[in-house]
């Protein structure tokens, strides 16, 4: 089993990963690292990559029909669904995803990579549900939760963070990080926990298992209230969606860098990771904004940014997800993340990295 402190392992090489874009994408950018420090002093070394890498990609395999468990049950991708997602992103030269929870299909995952061989590591999730109802801060949340909801929650993320444990150990080969809770403690979520047990279950899980551990959670959280965690955790994981508060095209990667240069000046002791950050190509939200060209630029943006400053990226998403949001509102942001449509053929920037390798 690979030692915690010796999991963000990077070879110079991968560091310096350079696509070649197509014509109509911005160029690589190969500068040194001294010649790349932003004012903040943010820069990190490649040791605080997460095992080498540069670009990475968030995953959920439900397709179209499909869903989780949303009180009447899941409808789960199958085996050879799951097989033929992880070979696009193969295909695509990803080699690191993100998984959310520490349920079937998580686990249907881990099986695949190991059964075929196949050249993918993982960031492991552990779903936390809300153990107090956040009604007041949470827009879309119209009545307070039941305390027995709550209790019930409660049950369900200690069962969950064992499930998560569980497989970190036993995938150790596969699971390089293990994050606990997404987006659980930001002032706006559905499914708030409080954060001295979100501390509690990090502390759980890192005297459990030796990979790093983590906590996701939107940048003004971190920046704002993140003291305390950032002592109990191996690196910061930070959400960060320009288009979400109204940015364009043309400012988004300087409001992302500005989002991490706040957190590192708020907690410059520990690595940093963005584990979310996206472009949605289609959103009634964003109107225009949103296009296969403008999520095309802000990946090779971000890529170049993060390859100078040895931060890893987990690019939100692999595919675009439609059972998310409101049902009744098929051109909602929430379904149109994806660098791929839900039938699995390529957007603009997945047509890029099919030609060029990967980054």
């Amino acid at each position: 089993m690979l030692a915690r402190n010796n999991l963000f392992i990077a070879a110079a090489a991968a560091v310096l990963i350079a696509c070649s874009p197509a014509s109509d994408s911005p160029a690589p950018v190969t500068a040194a690292p001294e010649e790349t420090n932003s004012a903040s002093g943010y820069q990190q070394t490649p040791s605080d990559l997460l095992v080498g890498e540069v670009m990475a990609i968030a995953y959920s395999g439900f397709r179209e029909g499909q869903h989780p468990d949303r009180g009447d049950g899941a409808v789960n991708p199958g085996r050879e669904d799951i097989l033929e997602d992880l070979r696009i992103l193969i295909d695509h030269d990803f080699s690191l995803i993100r998984l959310y929870d520490a349920g079937a299909n998580s686990l249907t995952t881990l099986e695949l990579i190991r059964a075929h061989d196949l050249p993918i590591k993982v960031l492991q999730g552990m779903w936390l549900e809300a153990e107090i109802s956040n009604h007041e801060g949470c827009s879309w949340c119209d009545e307070p939760i039941p305390e027995s909801e709550l209790a019930e929650n409660t049950a369900r993320n200690v069962a969950e963070v064992a499930r998560g444990i569980s497989l970190a150990r036993e995938y150790d080969d596969i699971i390089v990080a293990v994050n606990v809770g997404n987006e659980a403690l930001v002032s706006w979520n559905d499914h708030m926990v409080p954060v001295d047990d979100v501390i509690a279950y990090v502390r759980q899980v890192k005297a459990a298992i030796e990979q790093p551990v983590t906590v996701a959670d939107n940048y003004v959280w971190w920046i704002e209230d993140g003291a305390p965690l950032a002592a109990e955790v191996d690196f910061l994981g930070i959400h960060t969606y320009p288009a979400w508060e109204e940015k364009t095209i043309d400012e988004a990667l300087a409001y992302t860098i500005e989002n991490i240069e706040d957190v590192y000046a708020a907690l410059p002791d520990k690595p940093i990771a963005i584990l979310e950050a996206g472009w949605a190509t289609t959103a009634i939200e964003f109107g225009d904004r949103a296009n296969e060209e403008a999520q095309q630029r802000y990946y090779h943006e971000l890529h170049d940014w993060a390859a100078k400053t040895n931060t890893t990226v987990f690019f939100f998403e692999a595919f675009d997800e439609p059972w998310k949001g409101d049902p009744t509102v098929a051109l909602g942001a929430e379904k149109h993340w994806g660098i791929f449509f839900v039938d699995r053929t390529p957007k603009r920037v997945a047509n890029d990295l099919a030609e060029l390798g990967g980054e």
